[in-house]
């Protein structure tokens, strides 16, 4: 059946190529995460693997959203792992023999690059295809990227305020 939402059909496939990159993107951020609660150790390994329990199941629940804006505006989601990854805008470094540290910075720099896409992508969305809807999604979704990278850059921030308050050992 045609879709009718008062956008045509190059609009539809333009903005549904967004949703599937941004999808792409949500999947690897999220994939990375898993990594990340799998193989994070040191004194804060409950912590963490709790922590990153919690954001990759809020990654998974966007995805889904993504998949289902995709699919409300008559475009499919791509679901194929291995298209996913090839489509991805990100990467990140595997968990495997990385501090704690250096998981935060790069889930930090993960979202922090998904939020400039995100607000690419919406005002593309908004501009370029007069898709409202779809740039009010992204937008909220930006807004979750953005709380997530300030929890994480308070974080590091207090983690280098304790490390510079040690004192020095000769």
């Amino acid at each position: 059946m045609k879709t009718n939402i008062g956008l045509n059909d190059e609009t539809r496939l333009e903005v549904g190529q967004i949703l599937n990159l941004i999808l792409a993107d949500e999947y690897v951020l999220y994939a990375t995460t898993r990594d990340y609660h799998w193989n994070v150790t040191g004194p804060e390994f409950q912590s963490l693997h709790l922590q990153f329990e919690s954001q990759y199941e809020e990654l998974a629940e966007r995805i889904d959203a993504v998949a289902e804006r995709a699919r409300a505006i008559g475009v499919g989601a791509e679901g194929n792992w291995s298209d996913l990854t090839k489509a991805a805008r990100t990467s990140a470094d595997p968990g495997v023999g990385l501090s704690s540290s250096e998981m935060l910075l790069e889930l930090l720099s993960l979202h922090e690059e998904m939020i400039v896409q995100l607000r690419t992508d919406g005002e593309s969305c908004l501009e370029r295809y007069g898709d409202a809807g779809t740039a009010d999604f992204l937008t909220g979704l930006m807004e979750k990227h953005e709380k997530t990278a300030w929890m994480l850059r308070s974080q590091l921030e207090t983690q280098e305020a304790e490390a510079s308050q040690e004192p020095a050992h000769d």
